[in-house]
């Protein structure tokens, strides 16, 4: 809720169409069961990745704050930053949503928002750490360029990843690691990073090209799990600022991680840079943009809106040659009917809750 909230809020949505978002979402919200015990100072780490602890560990951290005078980002550093394993090196757990969340709460300046990031992470914390954690899985790879498009075309190419799966999805995750570790690491390591600004720049076109043009090309919706790279894109750009700068390139090497993750999972979908660069604006622009974002009958789809949002945002850091970023959200404005991506065991539940959001926008 808090996400298409915020960034309603933030393309200047009406105070009516707010209190629509928030009675929606209310209605899809899970009901808050209680932990099975509480954790502690001294023993949190010890329930790391253990769901059933959340409500426990948010409560944990809203304790922390008020120790800590309400002062919300010291206790982010004292619980994301510090000891041998730092929970920040865990933050595209569970595609990415702790990152999006800690995004949202520097970008609103939000103390609840920081806390609940930090249940996200401590809940969904996984095996994705020790890729940061261990220095010995970062090693010269057989191959470097400084693009992350040029990358994701070898990947593409790789044969080594023809045939891993039957279908595409998120479960695709774990066993693509626990069994083809090292052909995603030497991909992963292939990434050059001499310029960090420069190549974050190019991260970022390179996240909104993973989901615009991919469309079209064998896929007859956009796709739901590359939005998340595009959105986590778009939290890295907040949190590089606030977050000290040791962090810095391990958090946008952390974002190529779950990128190439995703990419592979979703079954390598044909990238065409084209299919936006040949997109004709027809005289829209930014301010059409942002109506479809908060007016739409898609306006209440977080996810629709977090992704227009992050392509105007990426054009007002970058600038934006050629319009791509202005034609990618045209595109997926124009176009935009649903999210795909999934595979056969939960479509049906996407398609209902789609319909359910279609008829509830429309009425």
């Amino acid at each position: 809720m808090p996400h298409i909230l915020g960034s309603a809020y933030i393309l200047n949505a009406s105070s009516e169409h707010m209190n629509e978002i928030y009675d929606k979402e209310s209605d899809e919200l899970e009901p808050w069961h209680d932990s099975p015990g509480e954790v502690s100072k001294y023993d949190w780490r010890d329930y790391l990745g253990d769901r059933r602890y959340q409500r426990a560990f948010v409560d944990f951290f809203e304790d922390e704050l008020v120790l800590n005078g309400y002062e919300w980002r010291k206790v982010i550093h004292e619980y994301l930053f510090r000891g041998k394993e730092p929970l920040i090196n865990c933050m595209i757990a569970g595609l990415g949503h702790p990152l999006i969340h800690l995004g949202y709460a520097f970008e609103l300046s939000s103390r609840e928002l920081a806390m609940e990031a930090l249940g996200l992470v401590t809940t969904s914390y996984n095996f994705l750490h020790r890729y940061l954690d261990d220095p010995a899985y970062s090693k010269p790879s057989t191959y470097s360029t400084s693009s992350p498009l040029d990358i994701l075309q070898r990947v593409s190419d790789d044969k080594r990843f023809d045939g891993l799966f039957e279908e595409p999805g998120a479960s695709n995750i774990e066993p693509l690691f626990h069994d083809h570790e090292g052909a995603v690491l030497e991909h992963w390591n292939a990434w050059n990073i001499s310029a960090p600004l420069k190549q974050f720049e190019d991260s970022q076109y390179a996240a909104t090209a993973l989901l615009v043009s991919t469309y079209g090309y064998g896929a007859n919706k956009f796709d739901f799990f590359l939005v998340h790279l595009l959105t986590t894109s778009h939290a890295v750009r907040i949190l590089i600022p606030f977050i000290p700068a040791q962090f810095h390139v391990a958090l946008v090497r952390q974002w190529w991680l779950l990128t190439l993750a995703v990419y592979i999972a979703q079954l390598r979908p044909s990238i065409k840079v084209s299919n936006i660069i040949e997109h004709r604006l027809k005289g829209k622009d930014w301010k059409w943009v942002e109506g479809q974002a908060v007016e739409s009958k898609w306006s209440f789809d977080a996810h629709y809106v977090k992704a227009l949002r992050a392509m105007r945002e990426a054009a007002k850091t970058w600038g934006d040659k050629d319009d791509f970023y202005l034609r990618a959200a045209v595109k997926l404005g124009e176009e935009f009917d649903g999210w795909g991506g999934f595979g056969p065991a939960s479509v049906n539940v996407v398609e209902i809750a789609t319909e359910r959001r279609k008829t509830a926008n429309l009425g």
